[in-house]
């Protein structure tokens, strides 16, 4: 489980240049359903809105706002105005746990004492407009910003062996669920990051599991990939930063794909985010393409087009619903058919137990014959961890 800072009462579009700017901060799991129990310092700073260079975010220096309480849950909290701000400028608002920790580094998973999901995660605000015309009635934010970073691994010929990434990831403020972060997509962002790293080529040449899917999705070779409830596009984004980095250096033609899927709802959102990424995917066919996919229709006439060469089908958090399930599994079914019968894909799933009748979704598998077997797992701060399966097909039924 991770917990989230948050504004359970956003801050203002607009705010007068003159006075405190009024929130109502949040720790939380990804559902807001559980509170962190915990008492917490809870930092906020401030960053010049417009701001190019990725760096200077980090050098905003926090100050200690107030010290977050379960019993002080629903406090209203004042927050002193950015240093110097002036009439028409725009800044947005930062609210962390710990000081320097901004961004959620995926690689803080690895290691003998990992730190990954530890701490509630930062939130970054959208820019606030300071203005001397705003009134106490200015409408509140919808959406708010989080951060990912991680190091790519480069391919070992490369003059340069690593390449930093900060994925940019705006939330809904409302609560819709396929314009939030969720547990799995976070976990399984971080253990592809670990398994891109991994370059043991004992492990790539090897004939496990892991070793199977690591080059179905990060073989320099042209590959076709497809997510399922894609929500925000987290964990799209996060394997075509990785793609992109990995294929780079081979310069020979790649007329691969990595679409990412979700109902007519997801879209705006996750075009949206794929857009504000999309700069740092230094390859065309490395950055996510945004489709829709219903799972209770048949599978788009897009599909068609990975015929024959269909080579990973990826989810996370895609078990909340056990009754979408039959329509789940008659998706992957249609799916995993594209392909000839001995050349199966590979399904990779992040899932994170919220109640034990989702497992009907392993065994509802093995109908089509799908078999799953855990790879990892991303604890974070106690409580269900984010598991990881990679599935993989036998013999299946007509």
């Amino acid at each position: 489980m991770f917990y989230y800072v948050s504004f359970l009462r956003p801050p203002p579009l607009q705010a007068l240049p003159s006075s405190s700017v009024n929130i109502v901060p949040q720790i939380a799991n990804d559902l807001r359903t559980e509170l962190f129990g915990d008492s917490l310092d809870i930092f906020y700073s401030w960053y010049p809105a417009g701001e190019t260079d990725e760096n200077s975010i980090d050098t905003a220096k926090p100050v200690r706002l107030t010290t977050w309480k379960h019993t002080n849950a629903y406090k209203e909290i004042n927050v002193p105005l950015p240093p110097g701000v002036r009439d028409g400028q725009s800044w947005r608002l930062i609210l962390s746990s710990e000081p320097q920790h901004i961004s959620i580094n995926f690689q803080d998973a690895c290691g003998p004492e990992p730190k990954f999901g530890k701490t509630p995660f930062a939130v970054i605000s959208m820019p606030i407009n300071f203005t001397k015309h705003a009134t106490k009635n200015s409408k509140k934010q919808e959406k708010i910003e989080r951060r990912y970073s991680f190091i790519a691994p480069r391919l070992q010929n490369s003059e340069n062996s690593r390449v930093k990434f900060t994925l940019k990831i705006i939330e809904q403020t409302s609560f819709d669920l396929d314009k939030k972060i969720w547990d799995s997509g976070i976990g399984l962002s971080s253990w592809l990051v670990s398994l891109a790293g991994n370059v043991d080529s004992s492990v790539q040449e090897s004939d496990s599991a892991v070793a199977q899917l690591r080059r179905a999705l990060f073989s320099p070779a042209a590959r076709n990939i497809i997510e399922l409830g894609a929500g925000t596009g987290i964990v799209a984004l996060t394997l075509g930063a990785l793609r992109s980095v990995l294929v780079a250096d081979e310069g020979e033609p790649d007329d691969g794909c990595l679409i990412t899927t979700d109902l007519p709802s997801a879209m705006p959102l996750l075009e949206q985010n794929i857009y504000l990424n999309s700069h740092s995917l230094t390859r065309q066919t490395a950055c996510p393409r945004p489709e829709i996919l219903d799972w209770d229709a048949d599978i788009p006439p897009y599909t068609q087009a990975l015929r024959g060469k269909l080579d990973a089908i990826i989810m996370a958090d895609v078990t909340y619903n056990t009754a979408s399930f039959p329509a789940l599994i008659r998706t992957l079914s249609r799916l995993i058919k594209l392909n000839p019968i001995d050349k199966p894909p590979m399904i990779l799933l992040g899932y994170k137990e919220r109640d034990a009748a989702e497992r009907t979704l392993w065994t509802m598998a093995t109908e089509i014959g799908v078999h799953f077997e855990l790879a990892g797992e991303r604890p974070g701060a106690g409580g269900a961890p984010v598991e990881v399966w990679i599935g993989q097909i036998g013999q299946q039924k007509s």
